[in-house]
């Protein structure tokens, strides 16, 4: 992995410099929600997953979920942070049509998980290399969601859909040390990772169980290292907020504009407005949503309704053990068991179901070879045709055992890419392909000694050229495969030819 070089963008009065600090929501893996027993299943009728708590009848008293406390520990201690023995829950105050209460429960200056630390790895991008970069975690808090407001019903009213509300989050905040577009989408894909494999949420973007606000400021170059140096956040430029970002595309798409358009005010001799902003997807823009509210704004106090938390030491080590195998433990025995480049573990294991998919594919087989097949040969087809690993027409048995056919010279590494062309086509098995099409690869050493003294003897300019420039032998290597069909064994006319032309 290359080292962390600086980002930035080209103004009219020289050049700038962005951070970004993101606070990740994600819906809790719960059956319950988190402070009554409604369900929390998608996909149902408005309105049918709500209890009168939820609905906030008179009267009606919260009661934690313990369960949900649990998610969030095991989340906590899954981004090696401090579990907090108490923790107390507050009352949020504004108005939303879709917030029954009038308040959110939430919790503010005693949250359940205090601070972590988690390492990103960002995928090459503009022309430069992998690299990781350590991202401080501030905070993690549970919360319970509002309803949703449904605009498109009807001309003249809104309609209110309460089944999310009282839905218990998890809001992960972290420190502004994110500092481009690119960046801000590897570290939402982290999170992702490390959540589904804890199995704390099922990180689904599209149905809004894990969603991003992401803070956007810009800053000369020298002022982050000065913040960095002293804490004092004077030194930054003033953030927007650009609400509810359920897409790594559009993640960067909004951060790249957002950044332009405050570049832009400061360089006009104008002043950015602290606020909340929406990101429109099909103008590529954001737009003014609200001013952003200060925490005194909100009038947070202690929910009269419930105790604040005790978190005993033996429950935290009682879930801890229970903490299955994470994103970063498994990339390194990836590159310990397979001998796998910190970046293809790295590909592999940001999501559990392509580490499974790998493991199958590599299991008793050439570990390097197979990591190359399935990050380049499978992942590019999936991300071209814009399906999911779920989605693909090869199943990881069978691209292994195309894997073996390549291992044990059955066929070539480019007969292999037409083979698994005609997998992806339906035609069934590699085996059976090879055998169907006559793919397998010419591996008699007589067979190909002919060919080579027939090409030999009808090129007599290109033999003496090659003894001056041995490079040259690419040409003849190129019609001894031409000749067989693309079948001879690579490495045996290689062998052949250096005999015969004396290199």
């Amino acid at each position: 992995m290359s080292v962390r070089t600086p980002y930035t963008i080209k103004g009219d009065t020289g050049d700038w410099e962005l951070v970004m600090g993101l606070e990740v929501h994600a819906q809790v893996a719960s059956n319950a929600k988190l402070f009554s027993g409604a369900a929390t299943a998608f996909g149902a009728d408005p309105n049918c997953n709500v209890s009168l708590v939820d609905a906030a009848m008179p009267g009606m008293l919260p009661v934690i979920n313990r369960y949900c406390v649990e998610q969030a520990i095991r989340t906590g201690l899954g981004l090696k942070a401090q579990i907090n023995h108490y923790s107390r829950f507050d009352r949020k105050n504004y108005f939303y049509p879709d917030l029954p209460q009038g308040y959110q429960i939430s919790q503010f200056a005693h949250p359940i998980v205090g601070e972590g630390e988690i390492e990103v790895d960002v995928e090459p991008a503009h022309g430069g290399e992998a690299y990781s970069f350590p991202c401080r975690i501030e905070r993690l808090h549970l919360e319970q969601d509002a309803g949703k407001s449904i605009h498109d019903m009807d001309p003249n009213s809104t309609y209110v859909d309460l089944n999310r509300s009282g839905v218990a989050l998890m809001e992960i905040v972290s420190r502004p040390d994110v500092r481009t577009p690119a960046e801000a989408a590897a570290y939402v894909k982290k999170l992702r990772a490390i959540v589904i494999a804890l199995g704390t949420c099922d990180g689904d973007m599209e149905k809004g169980n894990l969603r991003a606000d992401v803070n956007v400021s810009v800053c000369k170059p020298g002022q982050y290292e000065k913040y960095r140096e002293t804490g004092d956040f004077g030194h930054l430029g003033t953030r927007c907020e650009i609400k509810n970002m359920n897409s790594f595309r559009f993640i960067q798409q909004a951060i790249e504009y957002e950044a332009r358009r405050q570049i832009e005010i400061i360089e006009g001799g104008g002043k950015v407005d602290q606020e909340t902003r929406l990101f429109d997807p099909n103008k590529g823009e954001t737009r003014s949503m609200r001013s952003k509210e200060d925490a005194h704004d909100y009038r947070y106090f202690p929910d009269p309704d419930l105790l604040p938390l005790e978190v005993e030491e033996a429950w935290i080590e009682e879930i801890r053990s229970t903490l299955p195998e994470l994103p970063d433990e498994k990339r390194a025995r990836f590159e310990a068991d397979y001998g796998l480049s910190r970046y293809d573990a790295g590909v592999l294991t940001a999501e559990a179901e392509k580490a499974a998919f790998f493991e199958e594919v590599a299991k008793g087989r050439d570990a390097k070879l197979a990591a190359n097949w399935v990050t380049q040969e499978l992942f590019g087809y999936l991300n071209k045709e814009d399906l999911e690993l779920s989605e693909s027409p090869v199943s990881a048995v069978d691209l292994g055992g195309l894997i073996e056919l390549i291992s044990n010279d059955t066929i070539s590494g480019k007969i292999a890419k037409d083979v698994f062309g005609r997998m992806i086509a339906g035609e069934g098995k590699p085996a059976d392909i090879v055998e169907k099409h006559g793919l397998k690869q010419v591996t008699d050493t007589g067979a190909i000694e002919k060919v080579v003294d027939e090409i030999i003897a009808a090129n007599p300019e290109q033999v003496a050229q090659v003894k001056e420039k041995p490079k040259t032998m690419g040409w003849f290597v190129g019609q001894v495969m031409k000749a067989s069909g693309g079948k001879a064994n690579p490495k045996a006319v290689n062998d052949i030819l250096k005999a015969k032309l004396g290199l």
